[in-house]
């Protein structure tokens, strides 16, 4: 088990981005977060198995059509015990 947290950049806001992130994780088992941020960036909480992670980085890199991600910063996180979903926050 591993979490990650993340800080994706591009034009990742406007664009159903938040929604992609959401589905992605939740095909893949994962749970977390994600949110917008002020300066335009999202950011992310995602926690799982470390393959189911690595893919879900590796998708949300490809975005989901309609987004351009131009960078992720991701840092390990301490795994939070008892999540028991990926949610979008406001």
């Amino acid at each position: 088990m591993i979490r990650y947290s993340a800080i994706v950049q591009g034009r990742v806001q406007g664009v159903g981005f938040r929604y992609f992130i959401q589905l992605t994780a939740c095909k893949l088992s994962l749970t977390g977060w994600c949110k917008n941020l002020m300066n335009g960036n999202v950011e992310i909480e995602v926690q799982g198995l470390e393959n189911n992670v690595l893919s879900f980085v590796s998708e949300i890199k490809k975005g989901n059509g309609f987004a351009k991600v131009s960078d992720i910063d991701l840092n390990i996180l301490p795994v939070l015990d008892g999540e028991k979903k990926f949610s979008i926050k406001y």
